[in-house]
């Protein structure tokens, strides 16, 4: 077979070109760490790696969408916690200024501090996060949730919806706790709550109600008491019924519970005694009534009944109420640490697709470093060779 002198020239650069392209790409994969570089070098792990980024870019989307929830529960918790340190504070001032030895005066500096403690949680309701959103209105988070009406009384004018983020693959998470739920509501088993008229000038106090029988018919109604006074004839009706026989003192059974009553009232006064979900929930409106009491001066027996049993209704209204805002703090508390699990469980995930990634398209050192040695003694030998090949010529032994 004759080869010419092209055909070596040829062979010996295309020799040369070959080993200067591997050569070139190991030196590539050194410089970058990656084995795979273009699809092209394997197509199978560069399909499997973007399927894997892709996983990563979501479990990150995942990870700042858990920061931004974490933000607003913390924040949520924050106000919570001041929220129930009021509400103790006001409490306390009940409990204070039931004492019956306490003159209008007392009482009235009672009420200066209630109505501190008043203002500084319409402003912890109306809290907003660093975005300028509030906290508690629900989707309406654009404008303050609790307004005065104008009745003078303090409503909720947000809504029902509290806020969702995604915070998992499979967990979507309210970051939010709607003003209704927290500043006008009861927890679940708050039993009863009695409250006497606003019109009553007898001198009836009352104390409870207490359980008695939660597994009676009757348990769960609304009872409405009535009083009567004809001549020294006094008797009561309960929800419109039969007159029973009224005696300072005594003990009324209601059904399910019992109330003890105490005092003289007058024709046409009146008791009611419900579930507290029933008997008004909202906690600005049940300060705003102490307050009232606290400033109204006692000059005869019938204000004092009336003080009295202002404060009692008080204090287990805002019994009930403490009991809610704990509960919903607890319930924001158990998502902060179910946020911390996920955070644990993403973390791991992470470093596993991480892996899974390096694996597919990163570099082996070794394994390249030595592909690289033996790629230069490669292109060492083919330009050797290519000297040695264009060097032979017959001229050279004419």
């Amino acid at each position: 077979m004759r080869v010419s002198t092209v055909t070596m020239f040829e062979q010996s650069v295309s020799a040369m070109n070959r080993q200067q392209n591997e050569f070139l790409k190991v030196g590539q994969q050194l410089a970058t760490g990656k084995r795979v570089i273009n699809p092209s070098d394997d197509p199978r792990a560069a399909s499997q790696a973007l399927a894997v980024s892709q996983s990563i870019a979501t479990t990150q989307q995942y990870m700042d969408t858990r920061i931004t929830a974490r933000n607003t529960l913390s924040q949520t918790a924050s106000v919570l916690g001041s929220v129930t340190d009021a509400l103790t504070s006001a409490r306390t001032l009940i409990v204070q200024a039931a004492n019956g030895t306490l003159s209008d005066a007392d009482r009235q500096s009672l009420a200066s501090e209630l109505t501190g403690i008043y203002e500084t949680m319409l402003g912890l309701a109306n809290t907003t996060d660093g975005n300028g959103n509030y906290l508690f209105g629900g989707y309406q988070n654009s404008s303050p949730p609790f307004v005065v009406n104008a009745a003078g009384e303090v409503e909720y004018v947000g809504d029902e919806n509290v806020q969702e983020l995604q915070v998992d693959a499979t967990r979507r998470m309210p970051v939010q706790v709607n003003g209704d739920s927290v500043f006008n509501s009861v927890p679940g088993g708050a039993g009863y709550v009695a409250e006497a008229g606003d019109g009553n000038t007898g001198t009836v106090t009352f104390t409870g109600p207490s359980v008695t029988n939660p597994a009676h018919d009757n348990y769960g109604d609304y009872f409405a008491l009535a009083f009567q006074v004809d001549g020294d004839d006094v008797t009561y009706t309960v929800n419109g019924g039969d007159p029973v026989p009224y005696e300072a003192g005594q003990q009324i059974d209601l059904g399910g519970l019992s109330i003890t009553l105490d005092g003289v009232p007058e024709d046409g006064d009146t008791l009611a005694v419900g579930p507290a979900e029933q008997m008004g929930t909202n906690v600005f409106t049940t300060l705003e009534k102490a307050i009232t009491a606290l400033e109204t001066p006692i000059e005869t027996p019938a204000d004092q009944a009336a003080f009295t049993n202002t404060m009692n209704t008080t204090l287990r209204k805002l019994d009930n109420a403490l009991d809610n805002v704990l509960t919903v703090q607890a319930s924001v508390g158990a998502k902060l640490n179910e946020l911390d699990v996920l955070d644990t469980v993403g973390s791991t995930r992470m470093i596993n697709y991480e892996q899974t990634r390096s694996d597919l398209i990163d570099l082996d050192y070794n394994q390249a470093i030595s592909e690289y040695v033996m790629r230069r003694v490669g292109l060492q030998a083919a330009q050797q060779t290519f000297v040695d090949i264009q060097g032979l010529s017959l001229f050279n032994y004419m």
